[in-house]
């Protein structure tokens, strides 16, 4: 793989694409850019020129030679990457654009949990424009706030303790919102028409969902910070 191909998959990576579409643009299997972005750091800490140089030192060491101590700092840096890219493929796989999960896992990883839009930039190597699309996301479903820093002036995005329970709430909420909404469709349509009958339904159950987990929710609320 030449240092252009690493270039397009970091440049890939910064846009949010997938793997496959990563793939299909260089005309590679889909395993080669997993591969190779999982070997080198994950999608969050890729770099092509750092993953360039490594390529060419695992080749002048040859396949037989020795693996670097577990404890060096490459090593431990290797496998926060790798843990924070994992975290990141969870949070897709529950429904999360690629981009939002991200920008959220950077502010969980945080230290302090807070982050300004010109950190997570150059925390993920994305533009701001992206930056500011995945954070609008983010405060929309109550995953993270926006805090004003007013000495200098800038925006400051938060991540709190209790951020799955506002999360989960603000999904239940709306649940609740389609719920409603399909029970006045099934009265529209009349309750006796097929089409009435599966709204009404549809609707009663996704009330009781929304009911419970709001209850649920509140309930086991003391076990966050």
């Amino acid at each position: 793989m030449t240092q252009r191909d690493r270039q397009r998959i970091s440049a890939g990576l910064a846009q949010g694409l997938p793997y496959a579409e990563i793939a299909r643009r260089l005309d590679r299997p889909t395993s080669t850019i997993s591969r190779e972005i999982a070997r080198n750091g994950g999608p969050a800490a890729y770099r092509p020129e750092q993953a360039h140089r490594a390529t060419e030192r695992r080749a002048r060491r040859g396949p037989h030679a020795a693996p670097r101590s577990a404890g060096s700092a490459d090593g431990d840096a290797g496998r926060a990457a790798q843990a924070e890219d994992t975290v990141v493929e969870m949070a897709v796989a529950m429904g999360l654009p690629r981009m939002m999960a991200r920008v959220l896992i950077a502010l969980w990883l945080s230290d302090e949990g807070r982050l300004t839009s010109a950190g997570l930039s150059d925390r993920l190597k994305v533009s701001p424009a992206s930056v500011s699309l995945a954070v609008g996301y983010l405060i929309q479903q109550g995953l993270i706030r926006r805090e004003r820093d007013p000495q200098r002036r800038r925006d400051v995005y938060v991540v709190d303790d209790d951020a799955w329970y506002q999360a989960i709430v603000t999904s239940a909420w709306q649940t609740l919102h389609a719920a409603e909404t399909a029970k006045q469709a099934g009265e529209s349509f009349g309750p006796e028409t097929p089409v009435g009958r599966r709204l009404a339904h549809g609707g009663a159950f996704l009330e009781r969902i929304s009911l419970d987990v709001l209850e649920s929710a509140e309930r086991w609320r003391h076990l966050l910070p």
